[in-house]
């Protein structure tokens, strides 16, 4: 299928940059044969020229091109500098407002992008920000949710502010996409925009499914997908092999009925569920159209498609957002799958499935290309593009099996940021400490050698923001919860995938923040569990503790099911207040936590609402707001549960200080 399609089907995004690398991200409909320029405000000469040409873009299909460039204004060959004051060895200009195009002999192609530019820009306006003082973050944003998408509401009001006042980096903290829970529209979209853009074909190593071509809803039919995922019968214990009992699901999801399977697929959600370019190409059927579903399925695929159209029609909003702010990314487990690496026994299964295996590394492959490589881009060499594009030109088995090989020992997904204060970012899903006692218990979320980085990453350093997909300090109901099912062996149906469940890690992690040269404050950024809160935590019993704060967003478009929440909310109010006898029982006695509570006007310290989190720091790295945007652009403060005395220095609105110049 051929079809007339827009330049840029995705981005532009301004993923990583510092003072000497600036990365861009797009997705384009043919190579993008046009120059890179960095202006000053208000200014018609450009600072900065660079050929895209000159940068790595990747052919996925006859129209789909990954754009992945890295500038750098130190090099000799790219950089063409018209402001002879300014010398090359000076990188970028940092904490000024910078804008950008991206031009041919024609002209800007940015104005063919209906929406991208705020009130009053001529071009994209963006910050390289040396300080990481105001920080927007948040995770799991799921596309047909009844909700609001809190990065429209972002949007908005970027929109009526000016850039100094804007976060600094937007930090997306994990579930950027749900691969397990895709709804029919989205899944009728998906297998539209392969043909249009004529993603290649994937062979596939499966007795059943040989090529990603038979995934087509003719042949697998919309909501169809779950009983031809693999199934297993490595965790059956005693009674279950004595009783013969049936395989179970490798894949522990109760929606995998559109489960992402191949790797144009997983290319083709990042596309939809980013920009609004290819929707306009796919115009979504009613029920009544649709043939083959059930009269059930019909009532599913209507309410489906007006939440997914409502998530759509905020696309514009989220693809301006993105093209404003630097963005950086960590995965979690719906970028690839639900308990993605949680138990042992459940990386057993997957690894004695070839097909379980494909479908893993075909997650990571779109997570690399759409999320990972912006990150870091230092952290893949020649090696690694060399696997990986080598799978792109020809998916064949034995190329998505090097692959397969290459991601299940590559260690470096985790990155840093070299800003004041520092910000480091954690893979808790890959390099994980497996439990010992039994293969049916929850891992360590990092393994002990992990764990010794993040501590010489952190160490002697002032203060520190790390970012942890699930919460350090979560809500101890809850986990309390998660650990009774453990106990009883079903650790995959409550998601028992926090800090506290596996003790070697937790004490590993507990003891890096007693250390003596720890920094002295510590803000962690988490998101993952659907609901919202912020806690102020001290080291018992110790003189100059580190100041320690967990503050937890999520989702960006998703929310956890009521009347639960308000339940288990209420008996952790209940039973684990700060002097409460229970917390000796909890792996985390040596820490006292203060809850804060919302200014919302309700009783509850959780709040259950689509968001974005908002944190603005002192100069020495201690909160002076720690606040949410709800998707319905509600600004809810977390107040100390007492007043804490600032530092001398106190945070204020920029553009009502000095400027960043």
């Amino acid at each position: 299928m051929s079809t007339s399609l827009p330049l840029f089907l995705a981005g532009p995004i301004i993923r990583r940059s510092t003072q000497h690398e600036l990365c861009v991200w797009a997705v384009t409909s043919a190579p993008l044969d046009a120059e890179f320029a960095l202006y000053s405000p208000d200014s018609e000469h450009t600072i900065f020229r660079a050929s895209f040409k000159a940068h790595k873009q990747v052919q996925l299909g006859q129209q789909c091109y990954i754009v992945l460039a890295q500038f750098s204004r130190d090099s000799e060959t790219e950089a063409e500098t018209p402001d002879k004051n300014s010398p090359k060895s000076a990188g970028f200009p940092i904490d000024t407002p910078l804008q950008y195009d991206i031009l041919t002999d024609q002209g800007s192609l940015l104005t063919d992008i209906d929406g991208l530019l705020y009130s009053d820009e001529k071009r994209p306006t963006f910050v390289i920000s040396t300080r990481a003082e105001n920080i927007a973050h948040g995770s799991c944003r799921h596309p047909h949710h009844r909700c609001d998408d809190a990065l429209v509401a972002l949007d908005t009001k970027y929109n009526a502010i000016t850039v100094q006042d804007r976060a600094d980096l937007l930090i997306m903290g994990g579930d950027q996409i749900y691969a397990d829970d895709v709804c029919g529209p989205m899944m009728y979209a998906i297998r539209e925009a392969i043909d249009i853009l004529g993603l290649r074909d994937q062979a596939l190593d499966d007795d059943t499914i040989t090529h990603c071509s038979q995934l087509v809803p003719d042949i697998m039919p919309l909501y169809g997908r779950t009983e031809r995922l693999p199934y297993t019968t490595v965790n059956h214990g005693l009674i279950k092999r004595l009783l013969k009992s049936a395989p179970e699901p490798v894949f522990s999801s109760n929606t995998t009925e559109n489960h992402l399977i191949s790797f144009n697929e997983f290319i083709a959600m990042y596309i939809l569920v980013w920009s609004p370019s290819l929707w306009s190409h796919i115009p979504l059927p009613d029920a009544d159209a649709m043939q083959g579903l059930s009269d059930e399925h019909k009532l599913r695929w209507t309410r489906e498609k007006q939440e997914l159209s409502q998530f759509c029609s905020g696309l514009k909003n989220v693809r301006r957002l993105f093209a404003h702010i630097p963005t950086y990314m960590i995965f979690d487990d719906h970028d690839v799958t639900d308990d993605f690496n949680l138990t042992v026994g459940w990386e057993r299964a997957v690894y004695e499935s070839p097909l379980a295996q494909n479908i893993l590394t075909n997650a990571m492959l779109g997570y690399f290309f759409c999320q990972g490589w912006g990150n870091n881009p230092n952290a893949f060499d020649s090696g690694f593009w060399h696997t990986i594009t080598q799978f792109a030109a020809e998916p064949t088995p034995r190329s998505l099996n090097e692959v397969n090989q290459l991601i299940l020992h590559f260690e470096h997904w985790h990155y840093t940021l070299p800003t004041t204060p520092k910000v480091v970012v954690l893979d808790t899903r890959t390099r994980r400490w497996r439990s010992e006692s039994s293969s049916n218990k929850p891992s360590g979320l990092m393994d002990w050698e992990s764990l010794m980085d993040f501590q010489q990453n952190v160490i002697n350093a002032d203060a520190v923001v790390v970012v942890s997909p699930a919460p350090m300090f979560g809500v101890k109901f809850i986990e309390t919860l998660q650990r009774i099912v453990t106990f009883c062996g079903h650790p995959l149906a409550t998601d028992s995938e926090n800090w506290m469940a596996h003790p070697g890690s937790a004490n590993a992690l507990l003891n890096i923040f007693k250390h003596p040269k720890t920094p002295k404050n510590f803000v962690i950024l988490s998101g993952d569990v659907h609901y919202s809160f912020a806690y102020d935590i001290r080291i018992r019993f110790r003189k100059g503790s580190p100041r320690i704060w967990q503050i937890t967003c999520s989702g960006f478009r998703n929310q956890f099911p009521e009347p639960y929440l308000s339940v288990f909310e209420w008996f952790d109010r209940k039973l684990f207040w700060p002097e409460s006898p229970l917390n000796i029982f909890t792996r985390r006695k040596r820490m006292r936590i203060e809850r804060r509570r919302p200014d919302n006007g309700s009783p509850q310290l959780l709040v259950n609402a689509s968001a974005v989190g908002e944190v603005l720091l002192y100069p020495d790295g201690s909160p002076a707001t720690i606040g949410l945007l709800t998707g319905a652009g509600e600004q809810i403060v977390f107040n100390p549960c007492e007043e804490v005395e600032a530092p001398t220095e106190s945070y204020v609105s920029r553009s009502d200080s000095v400027t960043r110049d």
